[in-house]
Parts: C-alpha cells; sequence; structure tokens
C-alpha cells in the first residue's frame, strides 16, 4: 500500500494561495498608492490572477468596490485612500479656519480704530499749528 502524501498536496495548495492572495493585495495597493482607478480586471493584470477569482474572494471584492467608490468620487485625486482626509478632519480644519478668520477680523478692526485715532491726532496738530501760526 502507498504512503498517504495527501498532506504535501494540500499544503502546498495552501502556500499557493495565499501567496496568490499576496500578489492580489500588493496590486490593489499599488494602484491606490499610485492614484490609478482600481478595477477587478487593472488588478488581475497587475497580480496575475483571474478576475473570476477576484471576484470569488469577498474581501478583495469589497476592497476593489470601495477603492474604486472612493476613485469615482474625487477623480482628480491622486492621494492614496489610507492619506484622504476624514470628514471629522475637514471639520476640524474649517473650525480652525474659521477661529482664525474672526481673529483677524478683530485685529483688523483694532488697527482700523488705532489708524484712525493716529489720522484724528495728526490732523488735530495741524489744526492746532496752523492756528499758532496764524495768530503770531
Amino acid at each position: 500500500m502507498r504512503a498517504d502524501n495527501s498532506q504535501h498536496i494540500v499544503e502546498a495548495a495552501r502556500r499557493r494561495s495565499e501567496y496568490t492572495r499576496s500578489k492580489a493585495i500588493q496590486a490593489l495597493r499599488s494602484l491606490d498608492a499610485a492614484g490609478e482607478l482600481v478595477t477587478f480586471d487593472a488588478v488581475a493584470k497587475q497580480a496575475g490572477v483571474s478576475r473570476s477569482w477576484l471576484y470569488g474572494q469577498p474581501d478583495l471584492r469589497a476592497e476593489v468596490e470601495r477603492l474604486r467608490a472612493a476613485y469615482r468620487r474625487a477623480p482628480a485625486s491622486p492621494i492614496p485612500a489610507r492619506q484622504r482626509t476624514s470628514d471629522a478632519s475637514l471639520l476640524r480644519r474649517l473650525e480652525a479656519a474659521n477661529t482664525r478668520v474672526r481673529q483677524l477680523t478683530q485685529e483688523n478692526r483694532r488697527l482700523r480704530d488705532q489708524l484712525a485715532g493716529a489720522l484724528g491726532e495728526q490732523r488735530a496738530d495741524r489744526i492746532t499749528s496752523s492756528q499758532a501760526r496764524g495768530q503770531r
């Protein structure tokens, strides 16, 4: 009777599957980092796998669809998904900008008041000096 070598075949299949998944994940990351449109066809070509295999992997399929949707929302954005700003981050930046605008508005108002005061004093000094010259 022959020895059962099926464990070696199963192990080889598992390693091949892991290698294929890692190629597909690397292709996803590479396309996203380059700012290119992530599609099943592009990932399959870059990873050297079939599109049908990609469709059969729920997590990879979801990631391709998520990146494709993100690209459609921002077609001119070559920024990888993990570097894109979140809504919360944008809100914080907006709040900071609004606070800065309020500060600058107050500073402008204060400087205008100071300038008006300085011009008023300068005018008063000219009037006083011209009246003093007229009395001589």
